[in-house]
């Protein structure tokens, strides 16, 4: 099994039209992805490659089939494409977008997550998600990946890629890989989907990828102790930045002493989870739990 995408989704890329979209929706379809619709207002009835386009995601869905999106939409626009996607009862709306604004997003994630929690949603900032041999929705090379038992969660998208090549060269497979994106406002954090894969019976161990600034990891290594049966490695970038140090990320800066590597990585260990201090460690970390 899989979390969140899988054999059923069916793709629509709001931005198809465009130079970055076409590129990626057109690479998620050669991937293996049903990629059933796009949508760029005013180009109703077009065609990328053979994919219809749309003028609005309500129509991609009914006239579709649609169930998850992706938002390649410029950063001015993306937080409404974003809620036109929730409004059209899209289950999974991936935000690939970097550099919406943060007062955006502090509309947005707020709504999207006071509706029942009806729909799932992945970014800003991010790189995607991909369920190896199923789906890929974003800009994962598939080429590294290959299905299994692992789950990743990852803050940095780089660094989701890298750990992927080292379990791949040890044979070890994923199950889904998510980048939530390093934003200071995600539609999704480390619970949302550490609490996916403690439901999925097929990922057996998780790999969770944090970095510096914020309490993203302290409150998941909080809910790793109480909530968690699987096993989980986490990872930390940033560890050797000084305090007040930006990283790529916006949300990866250190304020004080709250926000720290050091303080992230006691966190973890403290509820019994073992952190690699570089991808490499991770996966032989992995390997070891597996008993690979």
């Amino acid at each position: 099994m899989a979390i969140l995408i899988d054999d059923e989704t069916r793709l629509v890329v709001q931005g198809l039209t465009g130079r970055e979209g076409s590129f990626h929706g057109l690479r998620n379809r050669a991937y293996g992805t049903n990629l059933v619709a796009g949508v760029t207002p005013g180009k109703g009835g077009t065609d990328v490659e053979g994919v219809p386009i749309f003028d609005t995601v309500e129509q991609a869905v009914r006239e579709a089939g649609a169930n998850a999106s992706m938002v390649f939409v410029p950063a001015r626009f993306a937080a409404d494409a974003i809620l036109e996607s929730y409004d059209a009862r899209i289950a999974v709306i991936v935000a690939i977008t970097e550099g919406i604004p943060a007062m955006d997003m502090a509309r947005v994630v707020p709504y999207v997550r006071s509706h029942n929690g009806d729909a799932a949603l992945i970014g800003p900032n991010c790189p995607g998600l991909i369920s190896p041999g199923k789906a890929n929705v974003g800009i994962i090379p598939g080429e590294i990946c290959e299905p299994g038992p692992v789950g990743i969660v990852s803050r940095s998208g780089t660094l989701t890629y890298q750990i992927v090549h080292e379990l791949t060269q040890l044979g070890i497979g994923q199950s889904t890989c998510v980048g939530i994106g390093g934003d200071p406002i995600p539609g999704s954090d480390f619970i949302d989907v550490l609490g996916r894969f403690e439901k999925d019976p097929e990922t057996e161990v998780v790999v969770l990828v944090g970095e510096i600034g914020g309490d993203a990891e302290e409150r998941a290594a909080l809910f790793i102790q109480d909530h968690m049966s699987k096993p989980v490695v986490a990872y930390i970038a940033g560890l050797t930045a000084p305090p007040g140090k930006r990283m790529g990320h916006a949300g990866a800066i250190i304020s004080g002493s709250k926000g720290t590597g050091q303080a992230k990585v006691a966190a973890f260990e403290a509820v019994g989870v073992k952190v690699g201090r570089n991808p490499t460690e991770v996966g032989a970390l992995v390997k070891d739990l597996r008993g690979a």
